[in-house]
């Protein structure tokens, strides 16, 4: 991928078919529906999940691309929830009214746009140029495009697919002459049988799933008692490929002191809550017998994976209670329900979530301390979350088993979860500079002294006071029932950092072009020097050079079709708020942008 090409956009010489069709008698309005149509024509379609290939025969240059208009009417009549109104208003006091510079042809060619003052883009400080010098060191190490895969097309990609691809039961035994134990796998379902590639990749997983389920092995001796817990890991494959582990820590029925086992599901679906409801009825189950467990899992090996909103039904059968139908709802935004926000904000303060925030964007390596697994599944994955629209990239173990701990030396990115009993050999080792968060003291153990600044400092101060006020927020009166279903902490939290992207990066459709050969090309140059803060402008330079922006942009080139998903409605929303002095602005830089187009046409 050129990710310098800065060549001139290509756009309809007139209104395509995708144009919205808005209807009112004022010229400014059919002015405004003209300029939409040019904005969005590239970037309409509906999601089909494919991420290669040759682009779709209708280009920029076509005016029959695909039919999509009443869906994409139906866009300006969208209802904003009343909380995203509130959050909203939130960042327009704290930012500038102007969003947008005017651009025009020859500066976008030179590429040397300026500020409002003339003061040259070279004057940032050395600060950001360092972060930018680190990120393109980093590229160089990586050596190999990004393999970008975002939270929805995965979740598309994978629907169809069975609900998990295997139940284990973990245990611990004794080591042989000596006082401690190791996890092992006794029970497995199904059975790997025959002798293929696939099936020796997953015996070289199922031989890393004990590890996981016990990073702790160690410290184990036989207890009376012990509340269940619930935690969750994920496997990367060398592929770029993960899986989920979904993990119940509970004590067998019985007498005396005894040891804990680990009933863990291993699936390529990312629902937390859907997967704890199985495991309640897993340990249900275990406490009368374990042999009620299997027929159980057996039973949900046949079930379809619910579609986003639906339900499936799960017939199994019970002594003494006789047949039962099992209902498992997955919730309409599959994007949320393996997260809660709720653990990750009794740990830590708002002020130090977005210090993480500001670190996980700039790819730096970052390892969360906790006493319990739990907190450290939760909150590792409410961090991964406030990255959407954006994937972190990178090494991501929510919790690292202690004979794994050196992978803490590694020169790339990582986010891992770290149990405090592991500490003493985390600090014997050579740690590059990293982020280091202690959970259960809500401080920095270790950091780099500058995680406050790395935002710009508008949009920072607008991103801390929603979530400072995020009860006053949620609890406000609505209008509605659907009001008062989205006023969650979960929605709240999400939408207050997708704001924050939006007025960061929400004008990339604009610069999203097509080349002669009809190949999708993001003019970064553009984009960026189009925003009109500097602090933005700058943050989008160190930005911009990561791993997760370049594979956000791979991903939308790529595309046949316009992405979908909660992220793009808000870009809709986002870039219909841009004033009448912005809009007249973009529209006479794609009007110039599409005369020259045409003149090349022609030519050619």
């Amino acid at each position: 991928m050129d990710r310098k090409l800065n060549s001139p956009p290509q756009l309809p010489s007139k209104p395509s078919s995708q144009s919205l069709r808005l209807t009112g008698p004022s010229d400014r309005k059919s002015h405004r529906a003209l300029q939409l149509s040019k904005r969005h024509s590239h970037d309409d379609m509906l999601l089909l999940p494919q991420l290669g290939g040759s682009p779709p025969p209708c280009g920029l240059l076509d005016d029959t691309l695909c039919s999509t208009s009443d869906t994409l009417a139906s866009h300006r009549h969208w209802r904003i929830p009343k909380l995203v109104q509130r959050i909203n208003s939130i960042y327009c006091t704290k930012r500038g009214k102007k969003r947008l510079k005017k651009l025009s042809m020859s500066n976008i060619e030179t590429a040397s746009l300026r500020d409002d003052n003339s003061e040259s883009e070279s004057d940032s400080d050395d600060r950001f140029k360092a972060h930018t010098q680190r990120l393109l060191k980093l590229q160089s190490i990586l050596r190999r495009a990004p393999s970008y895969r975002t939270l929805e097309l995965q979740l598309i990609e994978w629907q169809e697919r069975e609900l998990f691809e295997y139940f284990v039961v973990i245990s611990l035994k004794k080591k042989p002459s000596k006082n401690s134990y190791s996890p092992e796998v006794t029970y497995q379902f199904p059975k790997l049988e025959r002798p293929t590639k696939q099936m020796r990749e997953a015996e070289q997983r199922l031989k890393a799933i004990p590890q996981f389920c016990y990073p702790d092995a160690k410290d184990w001796s036989p207890v009376s008692e012990y509340a269940s817990e619930t935690f969750s890991f994920m496997l990367t494959g060398e592929d770029g490929s993960r899986r989920f582990g979904y993990c119940r820590r509970l004590l067998p029925s019985g007498k005396g002191p005894r040891l804990p086992e680990v009933y863990c599901v291993i699936s390529r679906l990312g629902c937390f809550d859907l997967f704890s409801t199985i495991l309640d009825e897993v340990e249900r189950r275990r406490g009368i017998s374990a042999a009620l467990v299997y027929p159980f899992m057996r039973s949900l090996m046949e079930s379809p994976f619910p579609a986003p909103g639906k339900t499936i039904k799960v017939k199994t059968f019970l002594p003494g209670a006789g047949n039962e139908v099992i209902e498992l709802r997955r919730p309409t935004d599959s994007r949320l329900e393996h997260v809660d926000f709720d653990s990750l904000f009794s740990c830590l303060s708002v002020r130090q979530v977005i210090r993480v925030f500001a670190s996980l964007l700039l790819e730096r390596r970052v390892i969360f301390v906790a006493d319990k697994l739990s907190t450290l599944s939760s909150c590792i994955h409410a961090v991964v979350a406030l990255l959407y629209p954006f994937s972190w990239q990178h090494t991501f173990i929510p919790v690292l088993p202690g004979s794994m701990v050196d992978i803490v030396c590694c020169p790339t990115p990582f986010l891992v979860g770290l149990l405090s009993s592991s500490m003493p050999k985390l600090k014997e080792l050579p740690v590059e500079e990293a982020l280091m968060v202690d959970l259960g003291t809500d401080r920095f153990i270790r950091q780099m002294d500058d995680e406050a600044s790395l935002l710009p400092r508008k949009l920072q101060s607008a991103l801390e006071q929603a979530l400072e006020q995020r009860n006053d927020i949620i609890n406000q009166d609505s209008d509605s029932e659907s009001d008062e279903e989205y006023n969650s902490l979960n929605s709240l939290v999400s939408e207050a950092f997708i704001r924050f992207f939006l007025e960061t990066i929400g004008h990339y459709s604009l610069f999203l072009t097509q080349n002669e050969r009809g190949e999708r090309i993001f003019q970064r140059e553009a984009f960026r020097k189009s925003v009109a803060s500097k602090s933005i402008r700058r943050f989008l330079g160190v930005f911009m050079e990561s791993q997760m922006f370049a594979g956000f942009i791979q991903d939308r080139e790529l595309r046949k079709s316009r992405a979908k998903g909660l992220f793009e409605q808000r870009v809709d929303q986002y870039l219909e708020e841009l004033p009448d002095t912005e809009q007249s602005g973009v529209n006479k830089f794609l009007k110039g942008l599409g005369s020259k187009m045409k003149f090349l046409h022609k030519k050619s």
